[in-house]
């Protein structure tokens, strides 16, 4: 098992693995100031954003059919208040996996959350960020695109995208330069109806992933909506199409991955970061 992780930390490290973040990803993050920990799953969400109180159990299935609920009774904005509140506002420790990507700095990444912490590791340095929006007018597209210049954001068409720059995909969007969030199950019926039809993927990406293979991290695989976002945007993906580390997967979850050709890796972030310590100590 080390050595396929360690296998597996280098070929990430070298590029040749596209990483793909789920909310495992934020593990151990905090609140500096109160100690809570930073709402990343979906019940985390849900008990965050019904202040601290379960929902009814078909409520409490998944973050989306939540916020489709708290969207009808009190309006679009206050799912989209509470997200801002919780990724745009607070402060948050940073997470282990994070600061590894940071140093290595991958040419493209996808990260389904919805903080910054992916965008505060490429703060230095010129990128391209897509986000995923929803329920928009004026466009048959599903993403809006923005360059970094190393100081701020600004709005581009995708023609205008400079290839040579990593990609920073958020599809589940996030706080900045501007909020944006894909939330509720009619958010996601929608982005996912484009994403099927080639709409929520912008013309660059589209040309870049033919072949690409992925290591997914923190991304449990039990629920549908998660399964459908990732099928369409890893589409075209090598052979395998990756790995996934996912400490105690469900037969749902050994199933999806065959059929996907994903191999599971029964092992955590932790252990994927203490392999990618003993690369770096073995050397070249």
């Amino acid at each position: 098992m080390s050595v396929q992780l360690t296998t597996l930390a280098a070929d990430l490290a070298r590029g040749a693995l596209v990483p793909y973040l789920g909310p495992g990803a934020l593990a151990g993050v905090i609140d500096p100031v109160n100690g809570e920990a930073i709402p990343a799953d979906s019940d985390s969400l849900i008990l965050a954003m019904n202040g601290g109180k379960p929902m009814s159990k078909r409520l409490m299935w998944e973050f989306p059919r939540a916020a489709m609920n708290v969207e009808l009774k009190r309006g679009r904005n206050a799912v989209h208040r509470f997200l801002e509140t919780t990724y745009g506002q607070r402060v948050w420790t940073r997470s282990s996996l994070h600061d590894w990507l940071k140093a290595l700095r991958p040419a493209y990444v996808i990260d389904i959350n919805r903080d910054t912490q992916l965008q505060d590791s490429y703060a230095d340095i010129p990128h391209t960020l897509v986000r995923g929006i929803a329920r928009t007018g004026g466009t048959d597209y599903r993403f809006r695109i923005h360059a970094y210049d190393g100081t701020a954001y600004h709005e581009v068409n995708q023609e205008e995208v400079d290839p040579s720059l990593p990609v920073l995909f958020k599809p589940m969007g996030s706080p900045r330069p501007d909020a944006t969030y894909i939330a509720s199950d009619a958010d996601y019926v929608d982005y996912i109806t484009e994403l099927m039809g080639g709409f929520a993927i912008p013309s660059f990406l589209k040309t870049y992933r033919p072949g690409k293979r992925y290591l997914f991290l923190g991304l449990s695989l039990r629920r549908d909506t998660e399964r459908m976002v990732m099928s369409d945007i890893v589409f075209g993906a090598g052979s395998p199409t990756g790995w996934a580390l996912i400490p105690e997967p469900t037969d749902k979850e050994r199933r999806f991955c065959r059929k996907k050709g994903i191999e599971i890796i029964e092992a955590d972030i932790p252990d994927l970061l203490a392999a990618a310590d003993m690369a770096d100590a073995l050397g070249p």
